[in-house]
């Protein structure tokens, strides 16, 4: 690809008014209004009138530059450009809105907090966000992933930085995300806390806000928490099974546990489909390295009757290689074990291996949002930066149900993905009898998902003259 004038014969100037370069944050903001998001932060937000005033419309606006891709306040001016006037009220310049941030305080935070749980049980309505239907799974198990991560800032000026785990100075966020195998997932529950916070640190209230918002979402369905062993802990295990839910935890390397592994008869270990894995066909097996087993545990049984929980510890080995990655005169092997109490009958060992693995997926949406709205936190103060994270939580699922509103292929791309196919789409804004038209680009590659996203969120199209 290459020029087809000289540079010498072209020439650039900003100066048409009627230009958007985001005309997908039309559809995306009639679905965020169909939801209340503005009136529900209108009615639980109780920032002080000086700097709050306005909130719904504040919080609507933070969450638009968001979804165009505004990782700063600096970046929020994005919203003020071209035809935006036209096409939307309540652009605030973001001077304004860092001061209505800086005005959070933690009370505050919880009150956003409560305004993404019902957003999002808005969205799920209006999309399938979490689909009741699971042929991939007998079980029909609601996946909910608890897992933290650093977000790393700089400078000397944000309140509860330190360095964390991660040997990052930054701040810590903890989220819990809700998924099934058919469906990208959403988060259901989110905190921001000081840099140096142990992982498991104010992991009991998140689980229990977390499954009191998957239970409003999908009642009476079966749900399934995975966490690394960080959160293996009485408190948390025991809040998720209080609140009627099933866990799966790994555990980490202790005398107890060892001795669980060591009494693991030999004829009980079922080779699995893992790296390298090759199906027999004649014996209708897999010939693998890694091997899984199980035995009955009971977890915490050290500590009161009340805080022990029954259930079985599921066992990974494979082969521990020598330095130069061949086999040793004899096996040695590396275990990885986790705590469940997924009922045997509706989940084998093989398939409870396999859908805790799976846990990883958290993973993913720590590095979508730090390559969109979370890539900074952007205030000093703490609760402001608090506030930032939930309203990137709000984005993020606002996201997610556009693209899957689309019924197409993006329902599980990434947000950058959705933002360049979906929401960053130039636009010129005309007028035709008393209606907006927006001329969007010839032949975008995207348009099919794009118009029936534009359909649903707003409406039937109008016919217009060409």
């Amino acid at each position: 690809m290459q020029l087809s004038h000289t540079p010498a014969a072209m020439s650039a100037g900003f100066d048409e008014p009627n230009l958007v370069s985001a005309a997908g944050l039309v559809p995306v903001l009639a679905l965020a209004e169909s939801v209340g998001l503005a009136t529900l932060a209108r009615q639980h937000l109780s920032v002080p009138t000086d700097k709050g005033a306005n909130a719904g419309a504040k919080v609507a606006a933070l969450v638009a530059g968001m979804v165009a891709g505004a990782d700063s306040i600096d970046d929020l001016r994005l919203l003020r450009h071209g035809g935006m006037r036209r096409l939307f009220t309540g652009a605030y310049a973001p001077s304004t809105l860092g001061s209505f941030l800086r005005a959070f305080r933690f009370g505050h935070v919880r009150q956003l907090d409560a305004v993404a749980a019902r957003v999002l049980a808005g969205l799920a309505a209006r999309a399938p966000l979490l689909p009741t239907s699971n042929s991939a799974s007998k079980s029909g198990l609601m996946l909910v992933d608890v897992d933290d991560t650093i977000v790393e800032v700089h400078g000397y000026a944000k309140q509860g930085a330190a360095f964390g785990y991660s040997k990052l100075r930054g701040l810590n966020a903890l989220l819990a995300t809700a998924s099934t195998p058919g469906s990208a997932p959403v988060i259901v529950a989110q905190r921001l806390r000081k840099g140096s916070a142990h992982s498991a640190r104010g992991a009991k209230r998140l689980v229990t806000d977390a499954l009191r918002t998957v239970s409003r979402l999908t009642p009476r369905r079966p749900v399934l928490l995975r966490a690394d062993s960080a959160f293996y802990g009485a408190d948390t295990v025991t809040a998720a099974v209080r609140a009627g839910a099933q866990v799966s935890v790994t555990v980490r390397q202790n005398a107890q546990v060892k001795a669980a592994i060591a009494q693991i008869d030999e004829e009980g270990w079922i080779p699995i489909a893992y790296r390298e894995a090759v199906y027999d066909e004649v014996a209708q097996r897999w010939i693998s390295r890694a091997e899984v087993a199980e035995i009955p545990y009971v977890a915490f049984a050290s500590k009161p009757q009340r805080q022990q929980v029954a259930g079985r510890l599921v066992v990974r080995r494979i082969p521990e290689l020598n330095p130069t990655r061949q086999d040793g005169l004899f096996d040695v092997w590396r275990f990885h074990a986790f705590f469940t109490t997924s009922a045997p009958e509706l989940v084998d060992t093989v398939t409870a291996d396999r859908i805790h693995r799976g846990h990883a997926i958290i993973e993913q949406v720590h590095a979508d949002l730090k390559h969109s709205a979370l890539a900074h936190l952007p205030s000093g103060k703490f609760a402001a930066n608090a506030a930032w994270l939930v309203l990137a939580v709000i984005a993020f699922n606002l996201t997610r149900t556009a693209a899957t509103l689309t019924g197409s292929g993006l329902a599980t791309a990434t947000t950058g993905t959705l933002r360049r196919t979906l929401i960053a789409l130039p636009a010129r804004i005309a007028t035709s009898a008393r209606r907006v038209v927006l001329h969007l680009p010839q032949a975008w590659p995207w348009q099919d998902a794009w118009r029936k996203l534009f359909h649903l969120a707003c409406g039937p199209p109008v016919p217009h003259p060409a």
